[in-house]
């Protein structure tokens, strides 16, 4: 199976999640690995270059999804529009959209560098917060889909889903330098995301896509 990897920092818990799966050599040589930003994951599922990826929630529709995803209740921290003059990010097409459905505009700025920009101080519309005070619901930036491999993917998922991610501390710091943030910021902003979608998340989802249906 050829899997889609995001390569932010919201989805090191279900990247460690696999390496464990992965241990044995039959099982890696089994596996492989694409990574990319969002958009780029997005083309390479729907092209059938990867069996299965995070991809952006506005894609999700299109394909056959588990109900892993990556959610934000209230603040994500890693989502902006910032002042000035309107602009997507090339890496997004949930944020360009949701930004859009909220009517708001300015620069949308996405994934580790906009955890950066907000850790050292700068301002902007977190869209996760703006979307809650909207409709009092989480919003789901991305979802586990796939185009081959059902019953590995839909296994994976469930397992995920009961699985506590503990990340050794070699790699915490590793990950950390890598994005110019400390260990203990690292495990806040991770405490701001979930993955397991219940009820009230697939509920934001319609409503979400609904909208950006609207906009197209």
């Amino acid at each position: 199976m050829l899997f889609g990897s995001i390569r932010y920092l919201n989805l090191l818990p279900f990247q460690l999640f696999l390496k464990k799966h992965l241990r044995s050599d039959a099982a890696k040589m089994a596996f492989g690995y694409k990574r990319a930003v969002p958009s780029q994951i997005n083309a390479a599922l729907k092209r059938g270059e990867v069996h299965a990826a995070f991809i952006s929630s506005v894609e999700s529709r299109r394909h056959q999804c588990t109900d892993l995803g990556i959610i934000a209740h209230k603040k994500v921290y890693s989502v902006f529009v910032l002042p000035g003059a309107e602009e997507s990010d090339p890496a997004s097409a949930t944020s360009n959209r949701l930004a859009k459905v909220l009517g708001l505009k300015g620069r949308v700025l996405i994934g580790d560098q906009a955890l950066q920009y907000y850790l050292s101080g700068g301002e902007g519309i977190d869209l996760a917060e703006a979307w809650y005070e909207e409709t009092k619901l989480p919003f789901v930036f991305a979802r586990l889909c796939y185009n081959r491999h059902k019953k590995e993917v839909e296994r994976l998922a469930k397992q995920f889903s009961h699985t506590h991610a503990r990340i050794p501390q070699y790699m915490l710091k590793r990950e950390a330098k890598k994005r110019g943030i400390t260990p203990k910021e690292l495990l806040w902003y991770l405490e701001h995301i979930d993955y397991r979608m219940d009820h009230r998340s697939k509920k934001a989802l319609k409503l979400f896509l609904d909208h950006a249906h609207k906009i197209d």
